[in-house]
């Protein structure tokens, strides 16, 4: 599942950008060109691509959803009764497009009607103000739901900007058809954790960072539903430096092959885990912290695990680590999709065996993330090694 760039990216001013979580404000045509042919570059690897507007779009044909969506959409503890009560009512008005759009894109107390909610509330506020907040960093499916076999996991997201995200994905996931008999993993109400935090390592092996957007209690309890499910023999939590730079654990490393990742250099040697594992009686036995490179190669049985350094100097590396050269999409083993600005990133790979598909990304890279960031994969074919 993808989400191309829409209007909820042109809410984003040098006033916000930083609340909604934009390092700067990105040329919105220019990223739309972008995913469209991020998303092109997929279909020619026989991936199916779902767009989140489409299938929210479907979503809103049930009634039930609409009354959840309005639901979603209302803040009343900011809005006051009588101005909720107006936001309502008119969104119970609207289409279901329309609906979908304000979801997605927020509102501005100029764009509700005038007759409705003359509040104090309305009053204070600037036209321009959001009645109903915007989602730009919905073009990050990956972290607002993640899936673990035939299960989905809805995130519980950290920052302010982003927690009415996982609400779209639980009217999606709830009354899209395609959907309705998906299983849960995870609970959106349970604590903090954010789908760019959980790496699929091999069947049955989880590891999920804890930083900036999940918590150890997070993972902890992620750990225990997959546990529980049958989906995971072993969930290796990985402490990150939290900050902006690292704020999941898929921005310093990611899967590249069966066997191998690419990993930013400067933890290389002092990335951590502590491995998890189920006790038998609905239990958790903690063990660590070891080294996370050790750690991952015991639990997925192989010798080791093959490591390919993001750049090719300490400086080249911070850059295209900061420009998301860990951020990589596999599509199969051994094949990924990742940025071509990250050239040296992008050479290494390449020079260990594995085939890139590079995509274009100046615009899209604006609010911190790649490839594998802007995706959701809802369905994997048996793993295969590419050797």
């Amino acid at each position: 599942m993808l989400h191309r760039p829409g209007a909820e990216l042109k809410r984003l001013t040098p006033r916000n950008n930083d609340q909604l979580l934009f390092d700067s404000i990105p040329w919105v045509d220019r990223a739309q060109v972008e995913h469209d042919a991020f998303a092109e570059v997929l279909r020619s690897r026989d991936v199916e691509v779902l767009l989140l507007a489409d299938t929210l779009n479907t979503a809103l044909t049930d009634p039930r959803a609409r009354s959840a969506a309005v639901d979603a959409a209302v803040d009343r503890r900011r809005l006051g009764n009588e101005l909720a009560d107006a936001l309502r009512s008119h969104l119970s008005t609207v289409d279901s497009a329309t609906l979908a759009d304000v979801m997605m894109a927020g509102m501005t107390f100029e764009e509700l009607p005038a007759a409705e909610g003359a509040s104090l509330v309305r009053r204070m506020h600037h036209p321009h103000d959001f009645v109903v907040d915007p989602l730009p960093n919905l073009l990050f499916t990956r972290d607002s739901s993640v899936w673990i076999a035939d299960r989905v996991a809805l995130a519980s997201l950290a920052m302010p900007a982003r927690r009415r995200e996982t609400a779209l994905l639980d009217l999606i996931y709830a009354y899209h058809p395609r959907f309705r008999a998906a299983g849960r993993a995870y609970g959106a109400h349970s604590a903090p954790v954010e789908g760019g935090d959980v790496l699929l390592l091999a069947p049955g092996v989880l590891a999920i960072g804890v930083g900036e957007r999940t918590t150890p209690a997070g993972a902890e309890s992620l750990a225990r539903s997959a546990f529980s499910d049958g989906l995971a023999h072993t969930v290796l939590a990985v402490p990150i430096v939290q900050d902006r730079a690292t704020m999941h654990l898929d921005t310093v490393c990611t899967m590249v092959d069966t066997d191998a990742v690419v990993m930013y250099p400067a933890v290389r040697d002092t990335l951590q885990a502590y491995p998890l594992r189920p006790n038998g009686s609905e239990g958790v036995v903690v063990d660590g912290p070891v080294p996370f490179l050790n750690a991952a190669a015991e639990a997925m049985g192989i010798e080791r695990l093959r490591v390919i350094d993001t750049g090719l100097d300490p400086v080249t590396a911070e850059r295209e680590q900061w420009d998301d050269g860990n951020n990589t999409l596999a599509v199969a083993p051994g094949v990924v999709v990742a940025y071509e600005r990250n050239v040296e990133t992008n050479a290494r790979l390449e020079d260990a065996g594995i085939e890139v598909l590079r995509i274009g990304g100046s615009e899209l890279g604006t609010g911190r993330g790649g490839p594998r960031c802007m995706s959701c994969p809802v369905s994997r074919s048996s793993l295969t090694s590419s050797r």
